[in-house]
C-alpha cells in the first residue's frame, strides 16, 4: 500500500468518525430533549430576557427576548429539522424508485409520461413551487415534508431509470424473464438491490439539503408554525437582535452548520465505500 493510499484511507476513516460523531451527538440530544428540557423550551422568564451566554449558570447559551433558554430551543428545534430532513428524503426515495423502475423497465409510453412530467418538475424554480404550494395547501410540518417530496423525487427517478436501462439487458434479467418470473419480482428482487448504493448516498446528501431548505423556508415565514421551536424560526427571531444579542441567531446557525456538515461527511464516506470503482487501488 502506497503512502498516498494510506493517507487516503486515514482521511476516509476520519471523515466517517467526524460525521458519525456530529450526527450521532445531535440525534442523541434530540432523542432525549424531552427528558433534558421538560418545558419544551417554551418556559418564559422575562426577568432573564436577553441574558448573554455563560452569564448565568442556568442558561449556558443565553436567553431570547422572552427569557427562553436558547440551549433548550436549539436542541428541541433539532427534532423538527431532523424529521423534515429524514422523512422528506425517505418519501422522495420511495416515490422516485417506483417511478424510475417503471420508467426504465417498461419504456415506451410509460417512460415518456414519467420523464416529461419530470422535465416539467425540474423546470419549476423551487422557490416558486414552494410559494405556490404553501399558498394553496398551507404551511405546517406535514405540508413542508410533502413539498420536499414533490420537489425531489425526480432526482431519484432519473438516477434509478438510468441504472435500470443499463441493467435490464444483462444476462440475469433476461434469464429471469425467460423462465417466466413476474415483472414485480424482477423489479424489486433483481433490479432494486443493484441500485441501492447510489440511492443511499444521494439520500444522505439530500437529508442535509432538506434541513437547509426547511430552515430557509421557515426563516422566510413559509415553513413550520412559528410557535414550534425550529432552527429557521430562531434565525428569523434573532435577526433584529444581531447587534445586541447575537447569540439568538448564532447558535441555531451553528447547529445547522454542524448537522449538515456531519451528514455531508457521512454521504462522502458512503459514496467512497459503496462505489468500488472510486476507490484507490491498493
Amino acid at each position: 500500500m502506497s503512502v498516498n493510499s494510506l493517507d487516503l484511507e486515514r482521511f476516509k476513516s476520519f471523515e466517517f468518525i467526524m460525521g458519525a460523531l456530529l450526527v450521532g451527538g445531535i440525534t442523541f440530544a434530540v432523542l432525549f430533549s424531552g427528558w433534558l428540557f421538560p418545558g419544551g423550551g417554551s418556559d418564559v422568564n422575562l426577568a432573564m430576557r436577553l441574558t448573554p451566554p455563560l452569564a448565568d449558570g442556568s442558561f449556558p447559551l443565553g436567553t431570547d427576548p422572552l427569557g427562553r433558554d436558547i440551549l433548550a430551543r436549539v436542541i428541541i428545534g433539532g427534532e423538527i429539522s431532523l424529521k423534515v430532513g429524514f422523512y422528506s428524503a425517505l418519501g422522495a426515495v420511495v416515490l422516485g424508485i417506483v417511478m424510475g423502475l417503471l420508467s426504465g423497465y417498461y419504456g415506451g409510453i410509460v417512460d415518456m409520461i414519467v420523464m416529461r412530467f419530470a422535465d416539467v418538475q425540474l423546470a419549476l424554480p423551487f422557490i416558486l413551487l414552494a410559494i405556490t404550494f404553501i399558498a394553496v395547501i398551507g404551511g405546517g410540518l406535514t405540508n413542508m415534508i410533502i413539498l420536499l417530496i414533490v420537489s425531489q423525487w425526480v432526482q431519484y427517478a432519473r438516477l434509478v431509470r438510468g441504472s435500470v436501462l443499463s441493467l435490464k439487458d444483462r444476462e440475469f434479467i433476461l434469464s429471469a424473464q425467460a423462465i417466466g418470473v413476474r415483472d414485480w419480482r424482477i423489479l424489486f428482487q433483481h433490479l432494486l438491490p443493484n441500485l441501492l448504493g447510489p440511492v443511499i448516498v444521494l439520500m444522505t446528501l439530500n437529508v442535509a439539503n432538506n434541513i437547509l431548505l426547511e430552515s430557509s423556508l421557515t426563516f422566510l415565514g413559509l415553513g413550520v408554525d412559528p410557535v414550534i421551536p425550529s432552527w429557521g424560526g430562531m434565525l428569523a427571531e434573532g435577526r433584529t437582535y444581531l447587534q445586541t444579542a447575537w447569540w439568538i441567531s448564532i447558535f441555531p446557525g451553528v447547529a445547522i452548520l454542524l448537522t449538515v456538515l456531519g451528514l455531508n461527511l457521512l454521504g462522502d464516506w458512503l459514496r467512497d465505500t459503496l462505489d468500488p470503482t472510486g476507490r484507490t487501488s491498493q
